[in-house]
């Protein structure tokens, strides 16, 4: 029996669980005993809220794996479209999740968002029903030479709920692509978003994802970089508190010659939390000319708390310019001893240096209404927020 065959069946034993390799910090199949049933439609009160409330004209509401909420018509430059979803293209074994999403996704056609001039849109992925299961698939095609911002949510309202999100990524010649996603799902979520990011030549792609986790959560990047002056930036910031769980897994395949990948991650992980980094950066044979950087760093609050990372760089070319770091440490006693001595409490003083850690993944968004918010966003998790 094939994984695929499995999911669809409802036969959820070989689910990735920790002799997978790729997912053996993230263990679904000890926790997933049965598929929990479909998720209800749902209408009420969805309209109101999502953490970029504001920020963009264009706005979509996926609650319970539905586009259900259209709100208003398109603007002049951002197209909301239902099509034929496509065949499912993923390998179930490499991507068991995104084959799961392709072929469970409640609606019969994929939602996809055309951005044909520069523009902001925001896109809303809502849970809303307590155990229940959805899955999603969502297109993003940004066109040549259009710069564009989407601004994504996952907004846990219910609890114990499965969610799976498939978000296809498609950027033309010379375009621009800056995705800005907000995870705040239930504490006793399973939730795995996979975004699959096809690259043109010249094309730019920058994403920040922030994160406080769930009971397991997994949210995965890969990206097909061409070279060709194309440029990546891939960014994230986990904050787990309690018992939540978070794995920010990315991949980027380098295709061809001159290509440009910049990542850093940052957590801070209390109580008995757990955060996973993993992150592969491969450079396939002829991609001279590579620049690639990747940097992982966590703060570990807790004596119970945990990190585990696994920087990858696989190289099969000559001529590049490729790194990675990774540390993981407590806070340091010595920055804490001097706020103390000028009157800042201990608690206080520890949300501060963990604020301004996180604080240069934030600053690394470039539209600033976006970087206010995630700003924002990471003060209120560290009990500093207003």
């Amino acid at each position: 029996m094939t994984l695929a065959t499995a999911l669809k069946t409802g036969d959820l034993t070989q689910l990735p669980s920790r002799r997978d390799e790729d997912w053996r910090w993230t263990d679904l199949r000890g926790l997933v005993r049965t598929l929990p049933p479909v998720s209800p439609e749902f209408f009420d009160t969805i309209k109101a809220g999502g953490p970029f409330e504001g920020l963009a004209e264009a706005e979509l509401v996926i609650a319970n794996g539905r586009a259900n909420w259209w709100p208003g018509e398109d603007t002049d430059t951002v197209e909301f479209a239902h099509h034929d979803a496509p065949d499912n293209p993923y390998d179930p074994v490499d991507l068991p999740m995104a084959t799961l999403a392709a072929d469970k996704a409640i609606e019969p056609r994929a939602s996809i968002i055309t951005f044909t001039g520069s523009d902001i849109a925001s896109i809303r992925f809502v849970s809303a029903t307590d155990g229940t299961s959805h899955h999603a698939r969502f297109g993003v095609v940004v066109e040549a030479g259009v710069s564009a911002v989407l601004l994504e949510s996952h907004e846990g309202r219910g609890d114990r709920y499965l969610a799976n999100t498939l978000v296809e990524i498609f950027l033309e010649e010379g375009a621009k692509l800056e995705r800005i996603v907000i995870a705040d799902d239930a504490a006793e979520a399973f939730a795995v978003t996979t975004a699959i990011v096809n690259l043109a030549p010249g094309a730019t792609f920058n994403q920040t994802i922030l994160t406080s986790g769930a009971r397991r959560q997994r949210i995965e990047t890969r990206v097909n970089h061409p070279g060709a002056h194309a440029s990546v930036r891939l960014d994230g910031a986990y904050v787990l508190a309690n018992q939540r769980h978070a794995d920010q897994t990315t991949v980027v395949t380098h295709g061809g010659v001159d290509g440009l990948t910049s990542q850093l991650t940052k957590g801070v992980v209390d109580d008995q939390a757990r955060g996973v980094f993993q992150g592969r950066i491969v450079v396939q044979p002829g991609a001279d000319q590579t620049d690639a950087r990747m940097g992982h760093h966590a703060l570990i609050l807790s004596d119970k708390a945990e990190v585990d990372a696994k920087p990858e760089l696989l190289i099969f070319a000559d001529d590049v310019a490729c790194a990675h770091g990774n540390t993981i440490g407590a806070l340091d006693d010595e920055q804490i001893f001097y706020a103390r001595q000028r009157g800042i409490p201990e608690a206080e003083a520890k949300a501060m240096l963990t604020q301004a850690f996180l604080g240069e993944v934030v600053e690394r968004i470039e539209h600033e209404g976006a970087r206010e918010i995630a700003a924002a966003w990471v003060a209120a998790k560290l009990g500093r927020g207003e």
